[in-house]
C-alpha cells in the first residue's frame, strides 16, 4: 500500500508570511518519510470540514506548483477540482503544465462540485446536480482527447472546442492519472469505470473521528451519510458495487487504483485522539485487506516540525 498526504488547512503559526516556508518543509518532510503523493483541496473558501469560510485557503494549482519546486518524487494533485470552477480545456492545460514542470508527477483529481457558498460568492454559476454530472463527463472526455493528442473539434452539450491543442504533451504516460472523486453508486461509479484511473473513498472513521469531523458540516454533506453503521462494512459494500460497475463497462478491476482519505494523527504513545505507529499500521493493513491501494492521510499537526517523522515508520511497514 502507498500512503499520500493531504493538506487542506492553513491556519499555521506565523500566518501567511510563513506559509511558503512551512509548506515547503511539509513537502520535503513528506518525501523524506516516504509518502508517495501530496494532495490539496481545490476550493477558494475554507470548507466547513476545516472551519469557517474566512479561514485561509490557498489556490490549489499555484500551491501544487510551489510544492513541485520543493520536491522530486511526490505525485501532486487535487482532491478534487470541481468541474464548474474552470473550463475543462484550461484545467487540462494547467495539469499538463504541472506535469511537465514537475518531471511527470501531476494527477488530475476532478468531481462534480458541491460548495455552493463559494460559487455564489465568486459569481461561478451554480448548476443543477444533473447538469454538473453532464459537465463532468464531458470534461473527462475532453481530458482523454487532449492527452491523446486529438485536436479534432469537440462538440458537447455544454462545451465546444474548435481545436483542443495541448502542447507540450504531458510527461506522464499514457497521461497524468485521473482520479474521479465522489461515492455515488449510479452516476459517479459509472464515470469512474469508464474514464478514471483512480477513485477515492472516505476512510472508515472511528466514532470519535466521525463526531469531530462532521460537527460543522452541512446536513447534506456526504460524510454525514450512514452515521451509526459499520464503517468498514460500508466501504466493503461500496467497493463491491464499484467492482460491479467496472464489470458492466468492461473495465479490469486491477487497472483502477482504490484510494481513501482520512484524518489520522500519530503520537508515540497514542491517546488523546492520536494513534501509535503500530495502531496505524494495523489500520492501513485492514484497509489493504479490503483492496485499498493508496491511503491519503491528513494529520492535524502538519505544521509542527517533525510531525511526519513517525509516519516514516508506518510507511516502511505498509509498503
Amino acid at each position: 500500500m502507498k500512503l499520500g498526504l493531504m493538506v487542506s488547512a492553513f491556519d499555521w503559526p506565523g500566518g501567511s508570511r510563513e506559509y511558503g516556508r512551512t509548506l515547503g518543509r511539509i513537502g520535503r518532510d513528506a518525501e523524506q518519510a516516504g509518502f508517495s503523493s501530496l494532495w490539496v483541496m481545490d476550493h477558494f473558501f475554507q470548507t466547513p470540514l476545516n472551519g469557517p469560510p474566512e479561514g485561509d485557503c490557498l489556490e490549489a494549482y499555484t500551491t501544487l506548483a510551489y510544492v513541485a519546486g520543493q520536491t522530486t518524487t511526490l505525485r501532486l494533485g487535487t482532491m478534487v477540482s470541481g468541474v464548474t470552477h474552470r473550463h475543462p480545456a484550461v484545467l487540462v492545460k494547467t495539469v499538463t503544465t504541472l506535469d511537465v514542470l514537475s518531471g511527470g508527477r501531476a494527477a488530475l483529481g476532478i468531481g462534480a462540485s458541491w460548495y455552493e457558498e463559494e460559487q455564489r460568492a465568486y459569481g461561478i454559476p451554480v448548476r443543477p446536480l444533473r447538469e454538473r454530472f453532464e459537465r463532468l463527463e464531458e470534461a473527462l472526455r475532453i481530458a482523454h482527447r487532449m492527452w491523446a493528442g486529438d485536436e479534432s473539434p469537440f462538440k458537447g452539450e455544454h462545451y465546444q472546442l474548435e481545436r483542443p491543442l495541448n502542447a507540450p504533451a504531458p510527461l506522464s504516460r499514457p497521461h497524468p492519472p485521473i482520479l474521479v472523486g465522489g461515492q455515488g453508486e449510479k452516476r459517479t461509479f459509472r464515470l469512474i469505470a469508464q474514464y478514471a484511473d483512480a477513485c477515492n473513498f472516505y476512510e472508515p472513521p472511528t466514532p470519535e473521528m466521525l463526531a469531530e469531523k462532521t460537527r460543522t458540516l452541512p446536513p447534506d454533506h456526504p460524510m454525514r451519510r450512514g452515521g451509526g453503521r459499520d464503517p468498514f462494512g460500508m466501504l466493503r459494500r461500496k467497493l463491491a458495487v464499484l467492482r460491479e460497475r467496472c464489470e458492466e463497462y468492461g473495465r479490469p478491476w486491477t487497472e483502477l487504483e482504490k484510494t481513501t482519505l482520512g484524518g489520522v494523527t500519530l503520537s508515540r504513545t497514542g491517546g488523546s485522539g492520536t494513534m501509535t505507529p503500530a495502531q496505524a499500521v494495523d489500520r492501513y493493513g485492514a484497509l489493504a485487506g479490503l483492496g485499498i491501494d493508496h491511503a491519503v492521510v491528513e494529520p492535524s499537526d502538519l505544521h509542527r516540525p517533525g510531525a511526519l517523522e513517525l509516519w516514516g515508520e508506518v510507511v516502511a511497514q505498509v509498503r
